[in-house]
């Protein structure tokens, strides 16, 4: 089994993503060993954590480290059990179903009446067409489980293998993010569980179960604490708490290495001067922390506000430190104040 070395300057950078920018993740001790730890018992790992702390970006930099592929499923109120294991696209098998009985009547209309055998021909291969089977697409934990079959199953299904951003092997194992659980009932976790300890699940239409092959996955599951999760599932997961410095002094440092892990290539020049540019971009963050928190706004500027302000000024004034610190106050209004009553008392102050 593969483990990740103990060390505090072990980083990786992963490509960019949708909306989300090119990062690197700096592991911290902590983080190894909790991930380590998950993979040596087999055991799912919860991350819990404000929203913004990077619960999500910490699972794709493990299967960035490891080597792994990366396979994702973000949680909503909708969510089933089952759509952690496959997806039945119903409404692509009745649009097909239309379409073949369309085609069957307009081919009907033009000809001669069909004889009993070619009836039965026409039936026997419109009903292997629409077999359940063939609308059955994996979801994350089939891919985890079993690439081998997840493969087939998705091109007889019309659909792709999870493409990896990062380059990711599956041949070395699957690291699964399962985003933000907390927004999902209770019997989603408890089905993830259920799933997971018995290492296979029998998706409808198929001959065989899906049953978990080489390497076991590392399951990585977060939660922003939005809904209580049952103590069963907690019981059987190994939890690692992210959570920024209660103090200004250690939430400023804290800040200022998550930007210079960030964003080492793009501050250039001066190293005082950058550092700076980081060290006032903290401040401002943790003075607006410490504002929202005593009038209970939610949310909580945190680290990702922290590094989209860092980003926005180091991209319009690259190089420039004169001008990053010149815009930050500026930008730093879009960024940290979120909250309505935030920006009325910006605006008082303004009048």
């Amino acid at each position: 089994m593969d483990l990740l070395p103990i060390r505090d300057d072990l980083e990786v950078d992963l490509a960019p993503s949708g909306d989300n920018p090119a990062a690197r993740h700096r592991f911290e001790p902590e983080q190894l060993m909790a991930i380590n730890a998950a993979l040596a018992a087999s055991r799912p790992l919860l991350v819990r954590g404000e929203p913004g702390i990077g619960k999500s970006q910490l699972a794709r930099a493990a299967a960035k480290a490891l080597g792994r592929a990366f396979v994702q499923h973000v949680v909503d109120a909708r969510t089933e059990a089952r759509d952690l294991q496959w997806h039945f696209d119903a409404v692509g098998r009745l649009a097909q179903a239309q379409v073949a009985g369309a085609l069957h009547l307009n081919a009907a209309g033009a000809g001669e009446p069909a004889g009993a055998d070619a009836v039965a021909t026409a039936i026997k291969a419109l009903d292997e067409r629409l077999a359940i089977r063939n609308f059955v697409q994996p979801r994350a934990l089939w891919w985890a489980f079993n690439w081998d079959s997840a493969q087939p199953q998705a091109r007889a299904a019309g659909g792709h293998e999870p493409y990896q951003l990062d380059g990711g092997d599956w041949h070395r194992g699957c690291v699964v993010l399962i985003d933000e659980i907390d927004k999902a009932e209770s019997d989603v976790p408890n089905g993830l569980l259920e799933a997971l300890g018995a290492g296979r699940f029998m998706p409808p239409g198929l001959p065989e179960p899906v049953v978990a092959k080489g390497a076991p996955p590392l399951v990585v599951i977060t939660t922003n604490e939005e809904r209580a999760l049952p103590d069963a599932f907690i019981r059987r997961c190994l939890v690692l708490h992210l959570a920024l410095p209660q103090t200004r002094e250690g939430l400023v440092n804290k800040l200022m290495e998550r930007g210079c892990t960030h964003f080492r290539d793009q501050v250039t020049g001066d190293l005082k001067v950058a550092s700076e540019v980081l060290e006032t971009a903290a401040e401002l963050l943790a003075d607006d922390r410490a504002n929202a928190e005593r009038h209970h706004w939610r949310p909580l500027p945190g680290q990702a506000e922290y590094l989209d302000l860092v980003r926005a000024v180091v991209t319009q004034a690259a190089g420039d430190m004169a001008r990053q610190q010149a815009l930050i106050d500026q930008v730093a209004t879009f960024v940290l104040k979120k909250h309505p009553d935030a920006a009325r008392e910006l605006s008082g102050s303004r009048a």
